[in-house]
């Protein structure tokens, strides 16, 4: 075969999405996430430094539904990353490298930080009531 007629990589319509690599996206992803949320809660530490007004501004864009739409986001990026870091230092120690343990443990990591974030958010709504 020359080198002309040599096939690229698989493109993104044909190649089969595996859990293990979405999840890798995912923790690149809610890496920066969690970054740029950063900035929100430094916005809201300077806000309450400031004054009452600035305080009350930021206060009322956190209880709007796009500032709890990002806080959402946030908090399930959090216990995401967090999840699937804790799953990396289990490889980093050598366990978990069988495909039914890697498939296993990336299903778990999604399950408890989808009832992570909804454990927080119930407790944040009863505490705010």
């Amino acid at each position: 075969m020359t080198e002309a007629q040599r096939p690229l990589s698989p493109h993104l319509q044909i190649y089969k999405w595996q859990l293990t690599s979405v999840l890798s996206i995912g923790h690149r992803a809610t890496g920066i996430a969690l970054s740029v949320g950063t900035l929100f809660l430094v916005w809201w530490f300077i806000a309450a430094a400031t004054s009452d007004s600035a305080f009350a501004t930021a206060q009322s864009f956190f209880g709007s539904w796009l500032g709890l739409l990002l806080l959402l986001g946030w908090t399930l990026s959090f216990f995401f990353h967090l999840c699937n870091g804790i799953r990396h230092l289990c490889w980093d120690a050598g366990w978990g490298f069988d495909l039914r343990t890697t498939y296993a443990s990336g299903w778990t990591v999604v399950a408890v930080s989808i009832a992570l974030t909804l454990i927080a958010f119930i407790a944040g709504v009863m505490a705010r009531a």
